[in-house]
């Protein structure tokens, strides 16, 4: 390997008419994806590729990641990508007014709660499958919020029929909740927002977390902070999500749950819950994401949990490094 890298130096210093965009894109396309790799990045610096020392986690984002035409270009350049999301676009769009593809194509109503997490969930499972058919396989999976449904389908507790009908009937049900919810993402720990009356809905690192309630009492809460000197950022969202708002979904969505079939986990999830591995036959219970709509995410105890698993590799699946920034505040160095 250090002899190819002394090879591709050598190549291009006596070249320095070519592009490194183009060296980057033949070296990439053209060439196998060995199992001992290594990539040249800025000037010069080497830094090791895939190795088999440690372990992997995929993490698969929730709501709020979603922008106009995510997957698209992958649509069209890989077959595998394009086939895997055509597959979830053809159980979807049975249940959805518009098809998913143009949705994210114009991004006429993307922002909407049924259109963010439908798109999302596609380009996840694509994502995966294509990753997947470059030979990449996690050890285990750990999703955020709606990421969690994708987790759960990757590691076989649901069949692709039934994850779609749970995040169709999920995103249908959250969307028709009434508006008036907020969310506000604040540099603070549990313990500092007990008086805050909003309810945990993510924590996200040791000293980030998201508060959910009601929008009066969001915009009240936030004032107070800034007063006081710490930061924070009011959400653009549509609901309380994982907040007692969410209550007055949770009968009918239960009868969802009932109408569906779970499975043992082929591959360990870490539970947004628990903020461990899921226990055998946790996730396979309605009453498991009954509490996920209205429990906190907790995402830092999970990235935690997978550190203590002998994971020291992340791979987010996901229109953009949002769990990624976030993990490099939890994980060890």
């Amino acid at each position: 390997l250090q002899e190819q890298i002394k090879q591709l130096r050598a190549f291009v210093a006596e070249r320095p008419e070519l592009d490194v965009v183009d060296v980057g894109w033949s070296l990439a396309t053209t060439r196998a994806a060995l199992e001992h790799r290594a990539v040249l990045t800025g000037d010069d610096v080497l830094a090791t590729g895939v190795s088999d020392e440690g372990r992997l986690a995929v993490l698969f984002t929730g709501q709020g990641s979603q922008r106009v035409g995510m997957g698209l270009g992958l649509y069209e350049q890989f077959p595998v990508f394009a086939e895997a999301f055509d597959a979830v676009c053809a159980r979807l769009d049975v249940r959805l007014e518009r098809p998913l593809r143009a949705v994210l194509a114009d991004g006429i109503g993307l922002e909407g709660t049924l259109w963010a997490q439908a798109g999302l969930f596609a380009l996840e499972v694509a994502l995966y499958r294509l990753v997947e058919s470059w030979g990449i396989t996690p050890d285990v999976l750990l999703g955020h919020s709606l990421g969690e449904i994708t987790a759960a389908h990757i590691s076989g507790i649901l069949d692709l029929d039934d994850a779609c009908t749970l995040v169709a009937e999920r995103g249908r049900l959250m969307q028709a909740l009434p508006t008036g919810g907020g969310m506000l993402a604040i540099q603070a720990t549990e313990a500092d927002v007990a008086d805050s009356g909003l309810d945990v809905a993510a924590v996200n690192g040791p000293h980030s977390l998201v508060l959910s309630g009601d929008l009066e009492t969001i915009e009240r809460y936030a004032a107070e902070c800034t007063a006081h000197g710490r930061r924070v950022n009011v959400l653009a969202v549509s609901h309380a999500f994982h907040s007692a708002l969410m209550e007055p979904m949770l009968e009918e969505f239960a009868t969802v749950l009932d109408g569906l079939t779970f499975s043992p986990a082929r591959i360990p999830v870490v539970s947004n819950l628990t903020g461990e591995v899921a226990e055998a036959g946790a996730m396979q219970q309605p009453e498991y994401w009954l509490r996920q709509v209205r429990q906190p995410v907790r995402f830092a105890d999970g990235i935690t949990a997978t550190a203590g698993l002998g994971v020291n590799r992340y791979l987010e699946l996901g229109p953009d490094g949002v769990l990624s920034g976030m993990a490099q505040d939890t994980a060890p160095d």
